[in-house]
C-alpha cells in the first residue's frame, strides 16, 4: 500500500501495484487492526486492504485515547482524505463501535465531497436512528463477562490477569465513548451502504439493522449470516465477498 507506512492511524494489511480497490476497516470497541489480518488474506487480486489503529493499544499503546467516537472521525479524515478521490472505489467496512466511526466518517468525507467512489459497509451496529439505551457496567467483572458473552475477545486474555490489565482501560474507553455518542437521527451519506448483521446478535435486532436503509440516498443491502454479534469470525470468506461485491457494483 503506498504512502501509509509512517500513518499512525491505517496499518497495511494486503498491499498491491495496480489497485482495482480499496478497503479500510474500522475496529469494534477494544479492538484493534490485526483482528482483520486473516479477512485481508481472502481478498481477490487488485484490492488494497488496510485496517484503522485507534490509539491506545497496540504499537499506538502510549498514546492517548480519543474518547468519543466523532473525534475519532475528525482525527482520521485527513488519513481517508488521501484516497477517495481516487477513481477506484474506497469502501469503509466498521464492524460494532467501528460501524459508528465509519459512518462519521463518511458523513466527514461528504461534506468535503469526496465519496463519488465511495461505499460504506456497517456490521453489527444499529443504525443511528434507532433509540436504545446505552449499557452501563458496574465493575470490571461486570465488563468482562459481557466481553465472554459477545466473544470476539481471545480467551487466552480474558484469563490472564496481566493481559486484561493492558487490555481493559482501550476497552473502557471505547464503551465510554459509545455511551457518548449521540448521532444525528437523520444523518444521511450518499454513498451505496451494505449491512452484515448477524440472525443471533444481542446488540442488534434485525429491524434495527435494517433501519440503516434511511442514512443512505444509494443504494440499500442488507445481508444476515448465522451467528451472533462476533459472527463475522466465523465466516470470514463469505464477508469478504460481500465486501468485495460492495466494492465492485455499479456507482449509485
Amino acid at each position: 500500500m503506498a504512502k501509509v507506512g509512517k500513518d499512525p492511524w491505517i496499518r497495511p494489511l494486503r498491499g498491491t501495484a495496480d489497485v482495482r480497490a480499496r478497503v479500510v476497516f474500522f475496529p469494534h470497541a477494544g479492538g484493534a487492526a490485526s483482528f482483520y489480518a486473516p479477512f485481508a488474506r481472502r481478498f481477490p487480486d487488485g484490492y488494497d486492504v488496510a485496517a484503522v489503529q485507534y490509539p491506545g493499544r497496540q504499537e499506538r499503546w502510549e498514546e492517548p485515547f480519543v474518547t468519543t467516537v466523532e473525534g475519532l472521525a475528525d482525527r482520521l479524515l485527513p488519513s481517508l482524505r488521501r484516497w477517495a478521490p481516487e477513481p477506484v472505489p474506497l469502501v469503509l467496512v466498521g464492524h460494532s463501535m467501528g460501524a459508528s466511526v465509519a459512518f462519521e466518517s463518511m458523513l466527514r468525507l461528504g461534506h468535503d465531497r469526496l465519496t463519488a467512489h465511495c461505499r460504506l459497509v456497517v456490521s453489527g451496529r444499529a443504525a443511528p436512528s434507532v433509540t436504545r439505551e446505552a449499557q452501563a457496567f458496574d465493575s470490571d467483572q461486570e465488563l468482562l463477562d459481557h466481553l465472554a458473552r459477545l466473544g470476539g475477545t481471545d480467551p487466552a486474555i480474558l484469563s490472564s490477569p496481566d493481559l486484561m490489565d493492558l487490555a481493559l482501560p482501550a476497552v473502557r474507553n471505547d464503551y465510554r465513548a459509545v455511551t457518548r455518542y449521540r448521532p444525528v437521527p437523520d444523518a444521511v451519506v450518499e454513498t451505496p451502504v451494505l449491512c452484515l448483521t448477524g440472525d443471533r446478535d444481542p446488540q442488534v435486532t434485525p429491524e434495527e439493522a435494517a433501519a440503516w436503509k434511511s442514512h443512505t440516498t444509494a443504494g440499500f443491502r442488507l445481508e444476515t449470516l448465522p451467528g451472533g454479534h462476533f459472527f463475522l469470525s466465523d465466516h470470514q470468506d463469505a464477508v469478504v465477498r460481500l465486501v468485495a461485491a460492495c466494492a465492485e457494483a455499479g456507482d449509485r
